[in-house]
């Protein structure tokens, strides 16, 4: 009987951990989606708007080196 209950008090311990282990592991991995997620857009906007961002980076240069502004 006392072995009984230690036996499933020892598995509730165990469940317990491994749900504490499983949240971490499980917040690490959406983390890792997420910023997969923000660099592909980062990508994706910077190959759509290249020619104006090209544009506008001229334009700086342009002013911080006094050609015209």
């Amino acid at each position: 009987m006392v072995q009984d209950v230690a036996l499933r008090m020892l598995i509730a311990l165990q469940s317990v951990r491994l749900s504490r282990g499983e949240r971490g592991q499980t917040l690490a991995e959406y983390s890792l989606i997420i910023s997969a997620i923000a660099v592909a857009t980062v990508v994706i906007t910077v190959l759509t708007f290249r020619t104006v961002l090209a544009g506008v980076y001229t334009s700086v240069t342009d002013c911080l080196t006094q050609v015209s502004c």
